[in-house]
């Protein structure tokens, strides 16, 4: 029995919840989302909550029940509160800009990595050295984020690349002589 699974998920006032055709529609205050539920899946939706129940007893069926729930319960906290991302960049010279829809980055390459903003994400830029970014998709935020990381992910032994602001990189030792 998935334990996340069996929990229903709360929806407020401001917070809509529809199944039509084999997709969860869920729309509040900062926008709405859509997603596709898994065929072993059956969803029940009332007023203030939304039951999650599989359909039978098979490996996948169970494992897909707490999957759901914690996919849907993402999508409610996103269009009602929102997410927040911050990416930091460390070494001499890295460098970030926005302008217009793009991000700027300057790490340490011969030329100037320019990224495109999807939208539905919004970029801040308070510090040269920082990145925020905000939106209410959780999965679209962290695939963005991972772009960005996947620049110039964080080497071991100086610690420089990109990395979440609260991350914690272990330094490895370098070559003894």
């Amino acid at each position: 029995m998935s334990r996340i699974g069996k929990l229903p998920v709360a929806l407020d006032n401001d917070v809509k919840a529809s199944v039509i055709s084999g997709f969860i529609n869920i729309s509040g205050p900062k926008g709405s989302l859509r997603a596709k539920i898994h065929k072993n899946i059956e969803l029940t939706v009332s007023d203030d909550k939304i039951c999650i129940f599989p359909l039978d007893k098979t490996a996948l069926s169970l494992s897909m029940w707490g999957t759901t729930r914690s996919i849907i319960n993402n999508m409610v906290t996103g269009v009602k509160q929102g997410f927040k991302s911050d990416l930091e960049l460390v070494g001499v010279g890295y460098r970030v800009s926005i302008k217009d829809n793009f991000i700027n980055l300057n790490i340490g390459k011969s030329h100037s990595v320019r990224l495109f903003i999807p939208e539905g994400i919004k970029a801040v830029a308070p510090k040269p050295n920082l990145i925020s970014l905000e939106g209410f998709d959780k999965e679209l935020i962290g695939q963005f984020a991972a772009t960005i990381i996947k620049q110039r992910p964080t080497e071991p032994f100086k610690g420089k690349g990109i990395k979440f602001k609260d991350q914690f990189v272990k330094k490895k030792e370098g070559k003894k002589n």
